[in-house]
């Protein structure tokens, strides 16, 4: 696993990735929950109940998603007294979907969404008591530029939660995570896309994206400090505890 490796949803195109990753996930943003359950088994809706714990754990009054996706993390959220709940995304079809959600609940005076590159975050300094992302980071183009904007707008003290997919650590497990990763996860992913790249990219990047102490190392190099490492069903994902000094 090279941490520096960019893996790109088409190889063969000349756009740059984070165009390329809003195209992709437009193609699949209308099956992208069903795509979710299956391949994590259903697992990723308890972290990310996790990771809703660990924000509602500090009483945030300001509290942002970034690749919110469809907003499941934002209807967690809701259930904080967070004054402001923000989510961004790149996409403009998952934000419909995470849209509807919200409407459908009644909850558009508690929950925002905005359409917004990571690289380049139209948000103010120091802001934030709580910044989170799930399975999203790994999507980013320029990783350490979307960290130092986010570590500008996180406020003092204030938390940013990543869940992630990573690799077991355990030989048996990791050889099995690996095959599964490779094989069966795009063979999964077909039933719900017909875009051959989506699926193709979902694994490759799941492999390649830095994880663990890796990972960890590029939130301190923004200016995070005490981060935490937290394993998810032995390592398959992994949830980042940051906090800005």
């Amino acid at each position: 696993m090279s941490e520096n490796k960019i893996i790109l949803p088409d190889q063969a195109s000349q756009e740059q990735k984070h165009v390329q990753v809003r195209k992709m996930f437009n193609s699949i943003s209308g099956n992208y929950d069903k795509l979710n359950k299956v391949i994590t088994f259903g697992m990723e809706k308890g972290w990310k109940k996790n990771v809703y714990n660990l924000v509602a754990s500090k009483n945030p009054d300001k509290i942002l998603d970034i690749a919110t996706g469809t907003g499941d993390m934002l209807l967690l959220f809701a259930n904080t007294k967070a004054s402001e709940i923000l989510g961004t995304d790149i996409s403009e079809g998952m934000l419909a979907i995470a849209e509807e959600k919200v409407k459908e609940l009644g909850l558009q005076d508690r929950i925002k969404l905005d359409q917004q590159d990571a690289e380049n975050l139209q948000l103010p300094d120091n802001h934030f008591d709580a910044i989170s992302i799930t399975y999203g980071i790994r999507n980013f183009e320029n990783l350490d530029k979307c960290l130092k904007e986010i570590y500008r707008v996180t406020a003092p003290g204030g938390q940013f939660i990543v869940l992630e997919t990573s690799v077991p650590e355990n030989f048996v497990l990791k050889t099995g995570h690996l095959f599964y990763t490779k094989w069966i996860m795009p063979s999964l992913s077909r039933m719900f896309s017909k875009d051959k790249t989506a699926y193709k990219y979902l694994s490759e990047s799941a492999l390649n994206f830095p994880y663990g102490e890796a990972l960890k190392k590029r939130f301190e190099m923004a200016g995070f400090k005490d981060v935490k490492i937290l394993p998810q069903f032995f390592g398959a994902s992994t949830i980042y505890v940051a906090v800005k000094g």
